[in-house]
């Protein structure tokens, strides 16, 4: 007989709610299974974007984690304040949880604090409130410079800022008001999408180029000045707007920098096939964890990882619980859409950790990428919340 066992998941975003939907899938009801998160509410945060221009609302793309009692999953609400790998130990709002099992997929911190200014004088569109803001701005803004800035060269979902800026581009468009809108885009990168390889970043350099919007890559942000609406670089330039559209800064989150389970680069390292960590029975997935590539770039922080990540490690615990060989794999596959605005979408797809670089092929912007995406997000929204 199998001993009922505790699996513990840190995170209701992509990675948490795939291992916790895949283990249910797997295990008999008499293993628990524990997700973790501070909000009551999962959010899509691919829709964000289609949040900004108006075409969703937050209603729309949120739906209870108490749903996930239907499958038999519990759902603890609260802050994790403590992670002990060595034991699988777990402190939320005060509470212990002891897991067999523990997976990590608590996401990367946004931190606009970090950039002087930044956080006062624009909209942080990976976040609702900033995305709902920047949709408000948009409205009543009929003339002037918009300015989409990406605050460091790292960050999650790496289309998202060119993905922001051709809709911006089409929402103005079908207002009859793009004449009088300058959009730009400034980048602490030397490229879209770098690391997907040469043929696509010169692909997203083209669709911004072709509706007007102008690119500046490599200006690292080193400050902001909200009162002379003006961006100053680490190049020496500076750039002036009227609206700030910006990324921010991306870390680990604290509680996980304060316990063992960050390594010098500040993420958590891994195994990169089984998401294992150095600590037994201890797994992290998704954009908490950073997996370098050959190329010397890590792999790209995006919720396609995590999804696959996710399903690996659930799969693997499943198979340890009931005493069988664990022996998925998770081969770096991963896919992208890049929305273009008036229902258009790019899609690039490939293997990240083919060697001496990733292997990806993009496809120019189509309307049957476009629906794709629609159907992806639908999908996820009704069946696995």
């Amino acid at each position: 007989m199998i001993t009922p066992k505790t699996v513990v998941i840190l995170g209701g975003g992509v990675g948490g709610l795939v291992a916790a939907c895949t283990l249910r899938k797997r295990l008999p009801r008499t293993h628990r299974i524990v997700l973790v998160d501070r909000e009551r509410e999962h959010l899509f945060a691919p829709s964000l974007l289609w949040l900004t221009v108006g075409l969703r609302d937050a209603e729309s793309i949120k739906r209870p984690l108490a749903r996930l009692a239907r499958k038999s999953i519990e759902v603890r609400l609260g802050e994790v304040e403590k992670i002990d790998p060595e034991t699988r130990r777990v402190t939320v709002s005060g509470e212990t949880l002891d897991a067999d099992y523990l997976v990590v997929s608590l996401g990367a911190e946004l931190a606009p604090e970090a950039v002087p200014g930044l956080q006062e004088a624009g909209h942080n569109f990976y976040a609702l409130t900033g995305a709902e803001s920047l949709h408000a701005a948009l409205g009543s803004m009929q003339r002037g410079r918009i300015v989409v800035l990406t605050a460091a060269p790292a960050y999650k979902c790496p289309a998202a800022p060119y993905e922001a800026a051709l809709l911006i581009d089409a929402f103005y468009r079908e207002r009859g008001l793009r004449d009088a809108v300058d959009i730009a885009v400034f980048a602490a990168e030397p490229g879209p999408m770098a690391v997907a390889g040469a043929e696509t970043s010169a692909a997203v350099e083209q669709l911004l180029e072709a509706k007007g919007i102008s690119y500046h890559p490599e200006h690292q942000v080193t400050s902001v000045d909200t009162t002379a609406k003006r961006i100053d670089f680490a190049n020496g330039e500076s750039a002036g707007f009227d609206l700030l559209a910006y990324v921010p800064p991306h870390r680990a989150p604290r509680v996980v920098r304060e316990s063992a389970l960050a390594s010098e680069t500040g993420w958590v390292s891994v195994d990169r096939h089984t998401l294992e960590t150095r600590f037994r029975h201890v797994f992290a997935i998704g954009d908490v964890v950073s997996i370098p590539l050959k190329l010397g770039k890590p792999l790209p922080k995006a919720g396609v990882f995590a999804h696959g990540e996710a399903e690996v490690v659930a799969k693997n615990i499943a198979s340890r619980i009931l005493g069988r060989d664990p022996s998925e794999r998770f081969n770096g596959h991963g896919a992208c859409f890049v929305e273009a605005g008036h229902r258009q979408a790019s899609y690039g797809s490939g293997d990240f950790y083919a060697e001496p670089k990733p292997m990806v092929k993009f496809h120019a912007p189509a309307w049957r990428w476009h629906f794709a995406k629609v159907l992806l997000e639908k999908s996820w929204l009704h069946f696995k919340v």
